[in-house]
Formats: structure tokens, C-alpha cells, sequence
């Protein structure tokens, strides 16, 4: 439960993606793409301890919060026990780019030190990003440049504007799903002081926000028409229907315990949308 299964398609798409262009383009190793999405998804689940742990700690975790049950809160680990999970779940990461480090290239341990400081700060430290409305800036660049960019750079040697794109597009997608959690519990952050976008800025900007990123993560895409890839630049359109739809039942709702539903379904919208642009690449490369 704590390791948040649903939200777990923010870890898996950029490593898709990125392998879906790799493939396009003749570098694709699959060694090392199932080395980096073992790293991406226990990054997303250390990101998903820390939460549930600073959250508790800082008194955001309360009995009249409306999303998922939270395990500390919810007593059924101490917060002690949490933090040595993460810190478990982050030195597993960690070795695992170590390793790429050795074979690929030794400066990933920098960008390897960054995604780790990055995940404590995220929700922890005098000034925690998710706390001060910079939790979607760290989304897009944490869980959609930066992994697509490098899982392409460990197969390809290279760094290209393809894949930072493509890592731009994944960003947008998955903005959406901290979106979809920071609407649902617009009412408990606001209380408890948690500064996210959609308490700055209100639930209309959130509704509207979560709306145009959806359309940027598809208008990202049609740059791939300039590149002769139509199928990676028309295959994504397919996902505004879903991405529609689950906007229109986000607003019908508005507040409550149904909204629940809607991280779930936005999460699975981000990972169709991954899984449509890999399998652009994947016919534009016959």
C-alpha cells in the first residue's frame, strides 16, 4: 500500500518511451533498459516512502484527509520502519546506477546523487518543493527529462532532441497525476499549510491545469512530423479521449471521496499515452 501501485505508470513511462525511441533509431539495449526501469520504479516508490513519511511528520496525514489510506498514519508501520524502507528502496537505486555507472559512463553518479537529493527534498528539508509549489516542476523534469533523456543516453551513447521531447511530453502526462492528488486533497493541504499549485492558485486552476497538460504532452508529439515519425506524432492523439473524459468526471465530481478514482484513472491515461508513443516509434521504425 505504501509503495502506491497506482502511481507507479509515472516510473514505468519514461523508460518506455525512451526504449520505444532507442529501438526507432537502432541503439536499443534491452540490458540496460531493464536496468533503468528497475531504477525508475524504485525512485518512484522511495519518492512515494518519503511522502508518506513527511507527511505524517508534518502533521499532513490527518483523519480528515480524503485520498488512499496512508501507512504511517494509518499505524500500520512506525515512522522509524518507513525510513529505513526508503532509505533501503534509495541504496538498492543507487547500486543499481552504480553499476550502469561502471559499464556506461562514471558522470551518471552525479546525475544519479541529483535524483537522490532531489527525492528527500521533494517531501522532506527545510523547504520541501511539494510543500511550496514546486512539486510539479520537479514531476516534469524528475519523471519526464531527465529519465527519458539518460535511459536513452545509456543505450545510445548520445544525447539528442528526440529524446528531450519525448522526456518533455512524459513530463506533461505525468504532472497529472500529482494534479489529480493535489485536487482531491485541496481541502487537507490547504489546512495543514501545504502549498501545492492547486492551494496557491485554486481548484479552477487546478481543473484547467490538469486540462492543458494533457493537450502539451500530445502537442509535444507533433513535433515528430517535422522528423518523418507520423505514427509517434498521431498514435498520442488517442489519448485526449481518455484524458477528456477522466477531466470531465475530475470537475462533475469536485470533491470527496470519489475523486479516489480519479488518480487511478489518470495514472493509467499517463501510461497509455506512453504505451501509444513507443508503439509510434515501434512502426515508424519498420
Amino acid at each position: 500500500m505504501a509503495a502506491r501501485p497506482k502511481t507507479l505508470a509515472a516510473g514505468v513511462s519514461p523508460v518506455l518511451v525512451a526504449s520505444g525511441l532507442a529501438i526507432r533509431d537502432g541503439v536499443f539495449r534491452w540490458q540496460y533498459a531493464a536496468v533503468c526501469l528497475l531504477i525508475a520504479v524504485l525512485f518512484q516508490v522511495a519518492s512515494n516512502f518519503a511522502n508518506d513519511y513527511f507527511d505524517y511528520k508534518k502533521g499532513i496525514d490527518t483523519p480528515d484527509r480524503v485520498g488512499p489510506k496512508r501507512a504511517v498514519a494509518e499505524g500500520w508501520v512506525s515512522p522509524r520502519q518507513m525510513l529505513v524502507a526508503l532509505y533501503v528502496v534509495l541504496a538498492a537505486a543507487f547500486v543499481l546506477g552504480l553499476m550502469l555507472m561502471l559499464v556506461v559512463d562514471w558522470r551518471l553518479l552525479f546525475v544519479g546523487v541529483v535524483v537522490v537529493v532531489f527525492a528527500l527534498a521533494y517531501s522532506g528539508g527545510k523547504y520541501p518543493l511539494a510543500y511550496n509549489g514546486l512539486g510539479d516542476v520537479c514531476v516534469l523534469v524528475f519523471y519526464g527529462i531527465v529519465p527519458v533523456v539518460f535511459t536513452y543516453y545509456i543505450q545510445a551513447m548520445a544525447f539528442t532532441v528526440d529524446a528531450f521531447v519525448c522526456g518533455a511530453a512524459v513530463g506533461f502526462a505525468s504532472i497529472n497525476i500529482l494534479v489529480a492528488n493535489n485536487y482531491r486533497d485541496y481541502s487537507s493541504d490547504k489546512q495543514a499549510n501545504k502549498r501545492t499549485t492547486i492551494v496557491i492558485f485554486g481548484k479552477k486552476f487546478g481543473e484547467y491545469f490538469f486540462l492543458v497538460n494533457g493537450f502539451l504532452a500530445v502537442a509535444m508529439c507533433q513535433y515528430f512530423w517535422s522528423r518523418g515519425l507520423l505514427y509517434a506524432a498521431v498514435l498520442p492523439l488517442l489519448y485526449l479521449i481518455l484524458h477528456i473524459i477522466v477531466w470531465s468526471e475530475m470537475v462533475k465530481i469536485g470533491e470527496g471521496s470519489w475523486l479516489i478514482a480519479i488518480l487511478g484513472k489518470t495514472a493509467r491515461n499517463t501510461l497509455i499515452f506512453s504505451v501509444l508513443l513507443f508503439v509510434g516509434f515501434l512502426l515508424d521504425s519498420l
